[in-house]
């Protein structure tokens, strides 16, 4: 087994280290939501935690680790009868983003009721899991499936299984920790809330602070076991501190005064539910024990606030988490300071503030800013993933001067116009839903009809290759008629390779969002881009709901850009999309063979990733660029390309005005594709939702006529 980084040797990071020592005080806080950017030690820190946890009391041979005085009447291993059992080193439990819901919950022992003729079941993490940590990283990749999973045995504090003539519930109390990078998308909310604390981390930008990482990894790389022995008095230090904590614990008084403290703060933040009041409190009582004192104080309760509250105020997907540290003193203010605590307990350590950086006894780690505070929480790390925009996205984008130059337009109403400044989007709304035709074979989501490994089964067929997921009773049908010509005796079932047979789910996939954007001049009319900002926000929203990855193409001037790579963070694209100046001609037909291009690379790097073309413009087309000839002709032949390759399209047509050309109805034919009003966009204003975007492809499919209800 490889030495782990020692917890102590991280540099910097106080608030992540506060945050997972508060948890391993009081398993109740209810775990941490790692946030931010990649190289930040989340993970080192996440995987060095278990080492610092108290050893677990367990019963000797339980599968599902019942504690040996309170052993679980519901045990499938039961009955226990209590009585002494023995120690073990707490688990840490790390959950692979693909995998599957029998590894998760367990599963019925197939081998075992085809040859044995018994039901025999085989745990799965979250039992493994019981009385440790369950840690995710990339919990924002975490399959649906696997997310409605944790959220049941979270809120429930136990596992039920009801499958396969299999009915097993075992108890899965655990701390649920997840480390993330918001580059890559974002969380469900019910599986955000279900985090108890969060913590923002980013690189230091003290070259000092940096050099003494580089220098430690180093260290512990050309010799780890040497490494962890210089810290292991350390180590011991804060094992001893937490082991102190945790008996303190049950002495930590929550005063009237702390109590009307949190739920001020959580009805000023105006939180959703009760569980962020629960947290604080549970919270503000294990950093009173953490700091050795039996009194919870207005400066536990102002750390609490700022570790349990910032992600759990947000509205949308696109407000960046963080809390207002001045409006919370104010909010802490106005009440009476605390009155003084009762007897505190002897501490063999002097002076361990709430924001103290313990865990590494004095280290030369720089250990950050001191006193408590958490100045990632501000917003800061959220803002440096999305630094490298485009430098030619921005706006100062240096090349406007295109329009004084171009020639004149073939009608009044495309006449070029200089470069405005980006304007802020109008608010979102609920979009209609629009999905890709036919049955893909995607990525899990929420968009278009898919073949996935989970989801509502219809039917069985002979698996193709290596069977992944048994349709236990269409096997036993097909093996059924066969036994007695097999030979059998006995209880157990004479089953061949032949009879196997493969379900056959079908569910929802995520597709590639394409959206194509027109900023040129046409659409510059400030009050007119604001509503098609707004548009294309509420699409974004719906994307993020959907489980979509997004990318964004515009165009203006002469050219197209890609200012967005296709990803999962729609974050990233709403970033973009405010950031997005309007002026010059309009090159439709080079953001649509930008759109082409995107798509066929994105087809070679992940195949079975259907794409939707979302193409938002009022239709017109005043410039070639450096295709040539007439720029309607030559956006019309790029349309009828992508149409060719079977991408499914949409165009939002923006034009507005008592007379109107209908462009943009002639465009998403020669995609076809259907054409979108702003207004006819909203849900709200259709008598029925569409749900399958017709697409006209060069062979036609018996798909591509169909209308979903």
């Amino acid at each position: 087994m490889s030495t782990p980084y020692p917890f102590t040797a991280v540099v910097g990071q106080t608030d992540l280290r506060l945050a997972l020592l508060l948890n391993a005080v009081s398993p109740a806080v209810g775990g941490v939501l790692v946030r931010g950017e990649k190289g930040t030690a989340k993970s080192t820190a996440v995987r060095a935690l278990s080492a610092l946890l108290p050893q677990v009391a367990v019963v000797p041979g339980c599968r599902f680790s019942c504690a040996p005085d309170a052993p679980d009447p519901a045990c499938p291993d039961g009955p226990h009868e209590p009585g002494p059992g023995t120690q073990r080193p707490a688990r840490m439990v790390e959950l692979p983003v693909g995998a599957t819901e029998d590894r998760l919950i367990g599963a019925l022992d197939i081998e075992r009721a085809l040859a044995d003729g018994v039901k025999a079941f085989e745990p799965g993490l979250l039992a493994d899991a019981h009385r440790g940590i369950l840690y995710v990283d990339e919990v924002n990749l975490l399959h649906d499936h696997l997310v409605d999973v944790l959220l049941d045995a979270a809120a429930m504090g136990s596992c039920h299984i009801e499958r396969e003539g299999v009915s097993v519930r075992h108890a899965a109390r655990f701390m649920l920790v997840g480390t993330m990078n918001p580059e890559e998308g974002e969380l469900r909310p019910q599986l955000l809330d279900r985090f108890g604390l969060t913590v923002e981390v980013a690189a230091s930008r003290d070259p000092q602070q940096r050099v003494e990482v580089v220098r430690r990894r180093l260290a512990f790389e050309d010799d780890p076991a040497g490494f962890a022995g210089r810290w292991a008095g350390e180590e011991a230090e804060v094992r001893a501190r937490v082991i102190a904590a945790r008996a303190l614990l049950p002495q930590v008084r929550l005063g009237d005064t702390a109590l009307l403290q949190i739920a001020a703060a959580c009805a000023g933040f105006e939180v959703d539910g009760m569980r962020a009041d629960i947290v604080m409190a549970r919270t503000a009582t294990a950093l009173a024990a953490w700091a050795g004192r039996t009194a919870v104080r207005k400066e536990d309760v102002r750390q609490a606030a700022l570790l349990a509250l910032p992600h759990r105020r947000r509205r949308n997907p696109f407000d960046a988490p963080g809390l207002d540290e001045a409006r919370l003193d104010e909010i802490l203010d106005g009440f009476p300071d605390d009155e003084p605590e009762p007897d505190p307990q002897p501490d063999p350590e002097p002076d361990p503030g709430p924001g103290d950086d313990g865990p590494d006894g004095g280290g030369p780690d720089g250990g950050g800013p001191d006193g408590g505070g958490v100045p990632p929480q501000g917003g800061g790390p959220e803002a440096a993933p999305e630094e490298p925009a485009d430098p030619s996205e921005g706006p100062e984008a240096p090349e406007a001067p295109q329009a004084p130059d171009a020639p004149a337009a073939p009608s009044p109403a495309s006449a070029p116009a200089a470069e405005q400044a980006p304007v802020r989007a109008a608010e979102p709304f609920r979009t209609r839903m629009f999905s890709v035709p036919g049955l893909g074979e995607g990525a899990a989501g929420r968009r278009s009809r898919a073949r996935t490994a989970h989801g509502r089964t219809t039917g069985a067929q002979r698996p193709a290759g290596r069977l992944t997921k048994l349709h236990l009773a269409a096997t036993l049908q097909a093996a059924a008629p066969h036994q007695r010509a097999r030979g059998r005796s006995g209880r157990g079932l004479v089953v061949r390779k032949d009879d196997l047979r493969q379900a056959v789910r079908e569910g929802r996939e995520g597709n590639l969002v394409l959206f194509v954007v027109d900023a040129s001049g046409s659409m510059a009319a400030r009050q007119r881009m604001g509503a098609v900002k707004g548009a294309v926000l509420s699409l974004l929203l719906d994307a993020y709901q959907r489980r979509d990855k997004v990318g964004l193409v515009t165009f203006r001037g002469a050219a197209a850009e890609l200012a967005l790579p296709p990803t999962s963070s729609v974050d990233a694209a709403a970033v973009r999309l405010e950031q997005l100046p309007t002026g010059g001609r309009t090159p439709l037909a080079a953001g649509l063979l930008k759109a082409r291009e995107v798509l066929r690379v994105e087809r070679l790097r992940d195949p079975s990733r259907r794409p939707l073309l979302v193409v938002v413009t009022d239709g017109r087309a005043t410039s070639a660029g450096a295709l040539g000839g007439d720029a309607r002709e030559v956006a019309a032949r790029s349309a009828r390309l992508l149409a060719a390759d079977g991408v499914a399209s949409v165009v939002v047509d923006c034009e507005s005005g008592p007379v109107r050309l209908g462009l943009a109805g002639v465009l998403a034919a020669d995609l076809g594709g259907p054409a979108v009003t702003l207004d006819g966009l909203r849900a709200d204003a259709l008598a029925g939702l569409v749900k399958d975007v017709r697409t006209s492809v060069a062979t036609a499919s018996p798909h591509t006529n169909r209308r979903a209800a």
